[in-house]
Order: structure tokens, then sequence, then C-alpha cells
């Protein structure tokens, strides 16, 4: 068997830009505008705003942080309007170019940004060759205050921790874009923010306490937060904290809850059922592969779960095969049925293996797939899992070998999705969704709360994406959605914004805003124009 690639997203894009092209519209010359009301900011005071968060007010898209995006960031956005109401200067912790990335010593340890390919997402290196990260956490980093505290991959306990921007406790806990604001000091970003003595702040965390979980497949490696424990332990009580330190001194502030991180087009875009039998390296195949889970399935029969039967289809395309860890664990069983069946030997012995491994192959096949089972709609698939479906797992095929099987046929059982489950790290199933509904609810109903005691205003993020979700949310002339790339409000890791996206964020902010303090950004007219902000940055842009 082939190393075999099954990337089917079928995208079909021609480009990033919405579609919504303005009608031709007769316009009355004698009809005047309407005057609209002066700019207030109500009982707000923009003179010193300081914002806090994770990737989402720091400026990532397209996998990275680099100059363009930091410039049309959700904070500083929002700096630009508060400025027309008496805000002051707004400073980031800018990068050193509009490659991406981050190096130490000259060693890489972060990639620079994605672009589009033609066909979807792919890395600027594809396009343009090599290219050399140059924004160096040792050898480079900007001089603060800075008034953007948003660090790419903070949970709500990391703004609180001291050390968390040192580099000599990196990488185990400390965070490289927190090296970069922190100066490579011991202070926190909580105690960094209050040093400047904020007049007004944003505050946008938690979706990282999630995310984490999510994106690593529910694997277990990125645990929620619990909400639970004492203050700066469980979400609650750093969420607690944070709200409490910032606003000790009067300033007063917006905050946004947590989207429902699995609406994403990081989790919706590759497909449950991505293997084409139309296609050459996997069509062919088909045949022998059903013919090896024929014998497999046969055992689920006679265990009672005929409902984990693998089978591909020559007609349609098919489901790929994951490994499921709620499924009861029945690799001793098949092993113990397939050796004890009079036919196995000569199935063995088929795949050119001697009789007398008969044994050996039945405790692979059961341990392989003792909790398998052929995914489901209702089962999420990560973004990268589309560069892994299909190919071969090098590391199972050594395992193979070392076990006794031939080059050749440890290749054949080693094509992730197909004749090797997936890892539970690129899959979320359903009860792995449910810990994450139930966990993003939990911590909604605290930033609620702490929210309304404290008199903030609040940005609910979380219905913001269900309607981008589902069916779009239409800004001026612009319609947006939760589409990969064609969507405009999602950049190429399907998790973050486009700028575009960031513009509509940052329009729901200052309604959040003209509710909570009686400004009026929406009626005087200084909301943002969502179609001045573009959808994807030139490959040329360095």
């Amino acid at each position: 068997m082939k190393n075999l690639k099954y990337l089917y997203i079928s995208l079909g894009i021609l480009a990033f830009t919405a579609c919504n092209d303005p009608e031709d519209v007769d316009i009355n010359p004698v009809e005047m505008a309407e005057e609209l009301p002066v700019l207030t900011a109500g009982s707000a005071d923009f003179s010193n705003y300081v914002s806090l968060g994770n990737s989402l007010t720091a400026g990532f898209t397209d996998g990275a942080l680099f100059q363009a995006s930091q410039n049309l960031s959700l904070p500083n956005l929002l700096s630009q309007k508060f400025s027309l109401a008496g805000g002051g200067s707004f400073t980031q912790p800018l990068t050193n170019d509009n490659i991406g990335g981050l190096a130490l010593g000259g060693t890489r340890i972060q990639s620079p940004r994605l672009v589009f390919g033609g066909a979807g997402p792919v890395t600027l290196e594809s396009i343009i060759g090599d290219v050399t990260v140059t924004t160096d956490i040792a050898l480079n980093n900007p001089t603060g205050p800075f008034n953007n505290l948003g660090v790419p991959g903070a949970k709500s306990f990391h703004l609180l921790a001291p050390g968390y921007g040192s580099l000599d406790n990196f990488p185990t806990a400390a965070n490289p874009y927190a090296i970069r604001i922190t100066g490579n000091t011991n202070a926190s970003i909580l105690e960094l923010a209050v040093s400047q003595a904020p007049s007004f702040f944003s505050l946008w965390i938690g979706n990282n306490d999630v995310l984490g979980y999510a994106t690593t497949g529910g694997d277990g490696t990125n645990p929620i937060t619990p909400v639970s424990g004492a203050p700066g332990q469980g979400f609650d009580g750093s969420y607690g904290a944070l709200i409490a330190t910032l606003t000790a001194g009067g300033a007063k502030g917006v905050v946004a809850n947590i989207p429902n991180v699995t609406d994403v087009p990081h989790f919706t875009t590759v497909p449950h059922n991505p293997l084409d039998p139309t296609n050459p390296d996997f069509g062919p195949q088909i045949a022998t592969l059903n013919g090896i889970f024929g014998q497999l399935n046969q055992v689920y029969a006679f265990l009672g779960v005929p409902e984990r039967s693998i089978e591909f289809s020559t007609t349609a395309a098919s489901e790929v095969v994951i490994r499921d860890e709620t499924l009861t664990d029945l690799s001793a069983q098949i092993a113990g049925v397939l050796s004890a069946s009079p036919t196995f030997p000569a199935f063995v012995e088929s795949f050119g293996l001697p009789v007398q491994a008969a044994p050996l192959v039945a405790g692979l096949l059961g341990s392989t797939y003792g909790q398998t089972r052929e995914a489901t709609a209702d089962d999420l698939f990560v973004l990268p899992s589309a560069s892994v479906i299909g190919t071969v797992n090098l590391e199972s095929v050594g395992a193979l070998m070392a076990a006794g099987l031939p080059q050749a046929l440890a290749g054949q059982f080693s094509v992730e999705g197909i004749s090797l489950p997936l890892e539970d790290k690129w899959v979320l199933i359903p009860s792995e969704q449910e810990e994450i509904a139930v966990a993003t609810a939990a911590f909604n109903q605290i930033i609620a709360a702490t929210a309304s005691q404290a008199g903030l205003a609040l940005v609910d993020a979380n219905t913001l994406l269900n309607q981008l979700a589902n069916g779009g949310i239409t800004s001026g002339q612009f319609t947006l959605t939760a589409s990969l790339v064609t969507g405009s409000a999602f950049s190429l890791d399907g998790i973050h914004p486009t700028a575009r996206g960031y513009a509509l964020l940052a329009n729901e902010f200052m309604k959040s805003i003209d509710a909570t303090y009686g400004s009026n950004f929406e009626a005087s007219g200084n909301l943002l124009n969502v179609g001045d902000y573009p959808t994807n940055y030139s490959p040329a842009l360095q």
C-alpha cells in the first residue's frame, strides 16, 4: 500500500473576499443625510486603555503573530475608536516583520504564518521558499510598557503567574510571547497591567482553558482547568482575582465570554468520510482492505458488537477508522477468537507469513482494533488531521517490524485512519464535545456573574460565534460565516479571526460599552466598516 494522502476538503475557493457586492441603487440628491450625534464616552474614561488576554487579543491570525495582524488586532482597532473619545496612545509588542514565527538564539521555535495555496492553507515557505524567522525572544525583545498584553497560548491562571515571561523558565513554565512582553522579567501579566494604572481595560481570557483540550482531541495531554479550587487555581479563582485586581483602582472595562470552540472551522472543516474510492491510491486497495476487515468483522459479530464492523465503499466516500477510548477494550477477546479459529492460519499465510506467525498476528490485530470503530458525522476532526489521514505512520511501521512483520506488510497496516485507527488527538468524539460544552457553560456563568458584580460591560462572544456558524452575520454590505476561508470571519488556522473578523468583534465590544457606560459609538456612526479590513495577506508581504 502506498503512502496515501487523502486531503479531500474540496473548498473550491476562488477568493478570500466576501461575495457581497453592493447593488446599484438610485440616490436621491434631494435627501439630506441624517445628522448624527457627537461621539461621547459616557461614563467611561478611555485615556489609558490596557488590554489583557490571549491570542485573540494579541492579533494572532493565519497561525502566527506578525506586524500586519498586530496592527489590526482587536484591541488596536478599539484603541483607534477610543482615541476619538478621549483615548490616549496604544502600544503593542510588535514582531520584527510579517513573516511570523519566533526564534530563540537563532533557532526557530514557532513557524511562520500560513498563506492561501489555491485550495486551502499552506505554509508560507511552500510558496516563497525558505525564510528566516527574525523575531527572537533571546536577542531582540521590544521595550515596554505595552497596552496590549495579549499572550498567545495563555490560560486564565497564566496571567497571574510570576515568571511566565522569564526566559529562565522557558520552555516549561514560560511563554515565548510573554517573554517579549515582560522584557524577560518575573513580572506577571496582571502586574504589568496594574502598574500602568489603566482607566479602562478589556479582558478576554478563558478560551485556551477549553481550546487546549479541544485542539489535542481531548486526549488528556491538555486538561480543562477545573472550575473549582482556591483563588488563582481553578478558573473561578483565577478570573475573580483578575477582575478584582483590575477594578481595585476604579477602572471600568469590558470582558467577553468564551465561544463554543467546536463551532470554529478548525473542527468543522475535515469531514468524517474523506476517503474517496476514485482516488487511485485508495480505490484499488479497497478489495484487499475489506478482505482483511471481513475477518475482523466476523469476530466483532461473534463478540456481540457488530456495530464496530469496518467496510469501505467502492461507490461513495468512506469514513475514517478511529480509536474510541470510551469503547470496551476487546483486545484480548479478539486475539483469543482469532487464535481459536481454524481458518485463521490460512489467513495469515495469505500475507506471505508462516503459519507459526498466527499467534503474533492475532495479538497485533487485537491490540490494534480492540477499541476501534468507523467515524460518524457526530465526530469532529481537528484541522491538522487533514494532512495525516491516509499517510503511513512510520512509528507504527517500526513497531510492527520489531514485532516480526516484514516492512511492506508493516506499512500496509500503518496507514492512518484506514488500516491504523486514527488516534484520539486527531478527533473529538461526542463525549469529549460534551465535556467541552459543560466546561464552556460553567466558565461563562462565572464570567457573567463576575462582570455583573463589578459593573463591567459583557460581550457575548458565544452567541456571536453561534450566529457565524449558523447562517452568518451581515455587517454593512458583507455577510461573514464560520466557513474556512470563504466565510471571511476565520483565518487559515481555522481558529483565529481574519482582520475583518476582528473588526466585527470590535463592533460588538463597542456596542456592549455603549450599553453599559452610556457611550454612543454605534449611534454616532463610529462603528467599523468591516469591508475596510482584509480577509487574507499576500505571501509577498514580509
